[in-house]
């Protein structure tokens, strides 16, 4: 069983926090099993946007993790990640939106397993 999504993004909020990076809430979406979307603002008008990973690349050994992939190889603008997100709510309003401000594009998505 996996974690709750309220949970997963308050301890991922928290982790972010211990390494003075800003984040925030910015759409809660369903308490048990939301998406979660995650935005990295780099703070010169650019960011980077992680959704959840595709079923395929799922362990089976491995259920209960939060796997996330870039959108996008490099970042791009900020207008562009704010497009992708408007369609994201319109196709599924229970999705969550966590943005994070981080010059050096630090996610610890990688780290955030759970």
């Amino acid at each position: 069983m996996r974690l709750k999504s309220s949970i997963w993004v308050a301890g991922y909020l928290r982790r972010c926090q211990t390494e003075g990076i800003f984040g925030a809430v910015r759409r809660r979406g369903a308490e048990e099993a939301g998406a979660v979307f995650v935005k990295v603002a780099l703070l010169d008008g650019n960011a980077m946007l992680y959704a959840p990973a595709p079923q395929t690349v799922y362990d089976d050994s491995r259920p209960i993790e939060r796997l996330f992939a870039a959108t996008s190889p490099q970042p791009v603008p900020e207008a562009s990640v704010e497009e992708r997100l408007a369609k994201e709510i319109r196709f599924d309003p229970d999705v969550w939106i966590v943005e994070t401000e981080d010059r050096a594009g630090r996610h610890f998505l990688d780290l955030a397993k759970a």
